[in-house]
């Protein structure tokens, strides 16, 4: 036996046209005077509406093009409600982290196992940055190695709402500051767990490194500077 699809509520006229509407990425969208007599709403509403779904990346608006549409990526959305979040209250990065730890961990295994050697030989690359720079005089600290690192093993995941998880993550962490951090025996620990990670992979030993992820994670609990920049692990009512 056969079920229909139930159809979703959206919060507007526009949205509802665009998720049904059968649109391609890039399609052009009707100019806004002729788009707002086909959605029965005025000029003004649809700019409104409009707005919100920019702002989500469902669509793009430029003087020349015009409104097109855009390939979903829940990155977008997601970014835009954490940020507020931690603007709001910085606490609630910490949430957000807890979170984003049990998803990268949970998708682990079957992020790395299809990674291509091309893949981990990136990983090797990253790694080596990152080591030169700590070592350098003066010392660099690689956080944009951290960032690639981690969303380099993700990459084949092929999952938006994963990819979308964790590159929203390291947007909230470089908006708190985290990123700017410098104690040297918190970063040689870090990219020691690191180092270990991706010979885990190239080596298939997956336990093992999944083991070294779940491990460097928790590290960002016990960072010196975290009580300074988050001062209460849970955001207030």
């Amino acid at each position: 036996m056969m079920f229909a699809m139930p159809k979703p509520r959206h919060a507007s006229q526009l949205l509802a046209y665009l998720s049904s509407g059968g649109f391609q990425t890039g399609d052009r969208l009707p100019p806004i005077p002729e788009l707002a007599e086909l959605l029965g709403i005025s000029s003004s509403k649809l700019r409104e509406q409009l707005e919100v779904a920019r702002v989500l990346g469902f669509v793009e608006v430029r003087p020349k093009t015009g409104i097109r549409t855009k390939r979903y990526e829940f990155a977008e959305t997601i970014r835009t409600s954490l940020a507020f979040a931690v603007t709001l209250d910085p606490r609630y990065f910490v949430m957000y982290s807890k979170f984003r730890s049990h998803v990268e961990e949970s998708f682990w295994k079957e992020a790395v196992q299809r990674l291509e050697q091309e893949d981990i030989d990136e990983l090797k690359t990253i790694l080596a940055r990152a080591w030169a720079k700590l070592h350098a005089n003066p010392v660099r600290i690689p956080h944009e190695e951290h960032r690639q690192l981690h969303l380099a093993m993700y990459k084949r995941i092929n999952n938006t709402f994963v990819s979308g998880v964790l590159e929203a993550y390291w947007e909230g962490y470089e908006a708190i500051g985290l990123n700017v951090f410098n104690d040297m025996e918190y970063l040689e620990s870090i990219w020691t767990y690191h180092q270990t990670i991706v010979d885990s992979i190239e080596a298939k030993a997956y336990d093992a490194g999944q083991q070294a992820l779940v491990e460097h994670m928790q590290m960002l609990e016990h960072r010196p500077d975290l009580g300074q920049k988050i001062p209460d692990p849970q955001p207030s009512e």
